[in-house]
């Protein structure tokens, strides 16, 4: 089940890439943008690193995302109604329906020819919550704490820039 869900991921990453620079139109670029990015997110979690995979959603496709959106629709007004009324329901699904066949194919081919990956059982905890948190606060936690002092040490910086801006007092 895992490796056709591995195709299916891939198969569908790999289509919204070739969409996304393919496409004409800025917005569905970025729409395929967010697919390709949701696509990795689920590769992620095939591979059992959770953090990586709520963090490639929450992050790239949620608030990045959100701000290429957000400028796209600001700079080109007039295509929003275009796009809306090109798009269809039939078109989406005949496009998942065809991922699903291709990654079907690849799957069959791939168990044929005997060049499906095999993943050890040692790496089942690599990538996890746990290993992650195990690994920043043994072995790297020098770092992390002189990374979590110097973005204190910025924002309290910034923060003082700001409203000595904002009062109009200028020290010399």
């Amino acid at each position: 089940m895992e490796i056709y869900l591995f195709i299916l991921f891939a198969t569908l990453a790999v289509a919204a890439a070739v969409g996304m620079i393919t496409s004409k139109d800025t917005v569905n670029s970025a729409l395929f943008l967010v697919v390709n990015l949701i696509s990795v997110a689920g590769i992620f979690l095939l591979l059992r690193a959770q953090f990586l995979a709520v963090i490639q959603i929450l992050v790239y496709g949620g608030a990045i995302m959100v701000l290429f959106l957000f400028v796209i629709m600001l700079l080109n007004l007039s295509s929003e109604e275009n796009m809306i009324s090109r798009f269809s329901v039939k078109y989406a699904i005949a496009f998942l329906l065809g991922v699903v066949v291709l990654s079907q194919l690849l799957y069959a081919i791939a168990s044929v020819t005997g060049t499906l990956p095999y993943v050890s059982p040692e790496m089942e905890r690599v990538g996890t919550v746990e290993a992650l948190g195990d690994a920043l606060f043994s072995t790297y936690m020098l770092p992390v704490l002189v990374t979590a002092i110097l973005l204190t040490a910025a924002v309290v910086g910034a923060i003082l820039l700001a409203q000595r801006k904002f009062s109009g007092k200028e020290n010399k």
